[in-house]
């Protein structure tokens, strides 16, 4: 434990009933101050409902509890509590264990490297645990081994089960598999065999090629297997994503009902505290046959007659979240997804060497198609946290690229800026980044501010000054657009924030800079026009992508709303570079983020 830390924990105050409402009283009025006047915090007041804590709001609060009252509290207590009074019982556990752990020092016991409940194990800074080395060097003999024949996703991952199917594809952290603190290791082989049953399991209840078949799981081996075997019985998988907090179980099914709709699920597959909830979604949805528990399905043996499967499959609907409006879905094939998964990989400069870190959920195109799929064609190692862990303590993501020696990793605005208001100067304490080669910025709007300060806080951190790498895409496109290129850094345009707001015209000030980009072959991204800034400035509002529209069709069978795209985006000359940041103050500040992917 550092000195600052022993400092804290010695000043931290014992918890009780008064002390826990004080605490959450200035957290809800620095978190919500437009509630501040009118919110009666006490021990029974609903997180919710009450005190308008959502998912990442009560993960700042268990931050805050954490450094105010000097324990560690389990974040599942966190995620499941309804109201303040659920909290106090692991606040006096946390505190029981501060003080004996206190007793011990003082008894002249010594005491090793610190790893909190549920941490990454690394504080005691090892570069990497010794199968990661074994990783490093299959990695470099299996150089060359990209399945670059292969049409589907599948054909990809069976040609590295049948290659080097002990290869491990993915580190798990948080499974119940593994010792706490420690990942389980999964390889290729192990992931189609359990695919290869869980699909027998889904035919043999019914799931018959070109349903679809609806996944509402948490992140680990039972997602991605599970995602497998949908595609290996010929259906279509559909992602959703799972409750957050067990409680909410009832009203998050609900509003799933018309995502299973639109997309004419006949099964939902699930994990057993859901199931009850779910059942009650057959009512509700028609067609919607059976929601089964994942945990029964691999009882009839392994999958063999596979229905054939082409590039023009479809390989999943990719649903949108809903926040600015209803669901929308798309569709893409398998032809989209190998395409675009060598199309980034090339702008990328990725190979079976690259290590990528991720905690983004596997329902989202970031994390499903950039995290996942992406290191499952190219074969590269894919260390996996759930989202619950990353935003408990943000430090874990880091910890995670420096065991691993991570080289891809990213998230959106706001991991960065997490990581830069939550992660301690002690935490960081002999943190090796510098393997850290491209940090993906994208998903949200991007902040300058927030780049700037992530980078200058993570560089004595061996953190690359350019490694910070703004990225665009949408699941029109099969995830990406544009990339800032390698090594290159962001590039931020400064325009007129009143020319936008009263002309629609991105107007360059003083001290901006130039997004001229270089031409690519690839789709055509409005920033400024092909012969340059025209003195009435370039058309705001973000850009343009165009592409055939044949693929750009909704889940459902109806044109989509978004734009005309999906897949390898064709035809037309680079206007410009994308716009993907916001406004800042009396200006607007974009990151241009780099020429669109060919």
């Amino acid at each position: 434990m550092s000195e600052r830390a022993r400092e804290d924990a010695a000043g931290a105050r014992t918890p009780d009933a008064q002390s826990l409402v004080a605490a959450m009283h200035e957290i809800v009025a620095e978190l919500h101050p437009h509630l501040d006047a009118r919110a009666d915090v006490n021990l029974d007041s609903s997180l919710d409902r009450d005190l308008g804590l959502d998912s990442l709001s009560r993960m700042e609060l268990l931050s805050r509890l954490e450094r105010r009252f000097g324990v560690t509290i389990p974040e599942a207590v966190m995620a499941n509590a309804e109201t303040a009074r659920e909290l106090l019982p692991a606040l006096r556990a946390g505190e029981r264990r501060r003080r004996a752990a206190g007793a011990v020092r003082a008894g002249g016991a010594a005491h090793g490297p610190e790893v909190a409940h549920g941490d990454v194990a690394v504080r005691g800074r090892e570069p990497a645990h010794a199968g990661s080395e074994a990783i490093a060097v299959e990695v470099a003999e299996a150089a060359d081994a990209t399945p670059t024949g292969a049409s589907t996703l599948l054909e990809a991952v069976d040609f590295h089960a049948r290659r080097h199917g002990d290869r491990v594809h993915v580190e798990l952290y948080g499974s119940a598999d593994a010792p706490e603190g420690e990942p389980a290791r999964i390889t290729f082989a192990a992931l189609v065999e359990r695919a290869e049953h869980l699909a027998a399991g889904l035919a043999n209840r019914g799931l018959a090629p070109g349903q679809s078949a609806a996944l509402m799981l948490p992140t680990g081996l039972d997602y991605l297997a599970t995602f497998l075997a949908v595609q290996m019985a010929g259906a279509i998988p559909v992602p959703i994503y799972p409750p957050a907090r067990l409680s909410q179980l009832e009203d998050h099914t609900r509003r799933h009902a018309g995502v299973l709709a639109n997309a004419r699920a006949r099964t939902l597959v699930t994990f057993a505290p859901a199931l009850g909830v779910s059942r009650l979604l057959t009512a509700q949805v028609p067609g919607l046959d059976s929601v089964l528990d994942v945990a029964g399905l691999d009882k009839d043996g392994r999958f063999r007659e596979r229905p054939a499967l082409d590039e023009s499959s479809t390989a999943f609907l990719q649903y949108t979240s809903g926040s600015t409006g209803s669901p929308k879905g798309v569709v893409l094939s398998h032809g989209d997804l190998i395409a675009s998964l060598k199309a980034m990989a090339a702008a990328l400069g990725a190979t079976p060497r690259d290590v990528f870190v991720s905690w983004l959920p596997l329902y989202h195109d970031m994390g499903l198609i950039g995290a996942w799929m992406g290191s499952l064609y190219y074969g590269f190692p894919l260390v996996l946290m759930s989202p619950l862990d990353f935003l408990a303590r943000p430090v874990r993501w880091l910890e995670a690229i420096h065991r691993h020696r991570g080289t891809l990793s990213g998230g959106p605005n706001f991991a960065y800026e997490l990581c830069v208001r939550r992660i301690e100067p002690d935490r960081m304490e002999g943190l090796d980044l510098s393997s850290w080669r491209l940090a993906f910025n994208g998903a949200e709007p991007v902040s300058p501010d927030t780049m700037d300060r992530f980078t200058a806080k993570f560089v004595p951190c061996g953190l690359p000054p350019r490694a910070m790498t703004p990225v665009y895409g949408l699941a029109e496109a099969t995830l990406g657009v544009a990339f800032t290129p390698i090594g290159r850094g962001p590039r931020i345009d400064v325009v007129d924030a009143d020319a936008i707001a009263r002309r629609g015209r991105a107007m360059p000030l003083p001290g901006g800079t130039a997004a001229d980009g270089t031409p690519a072959g690839g789709p055509r991204v409005d920033g400024p026009p092909a012969g340059g800034r025209q003195a009435g400035g370039s058309p705001a509002g973000g850009p343009a992508v165009a592409g055939p529209p044949a693929e750009g069709r909704q889940a459902g069978g109806s044109p989509s709303g978004g734009p005309a795209v999906a897949g390898p985006l064709a035809g037309g000359r680079q206007a410009g570079e994308a716009p993907v940041g916001g406004p800042a103050g009396n200006v607007r500040r974009f990151v241009s983020c780099g020429p669109p992917i060919p």
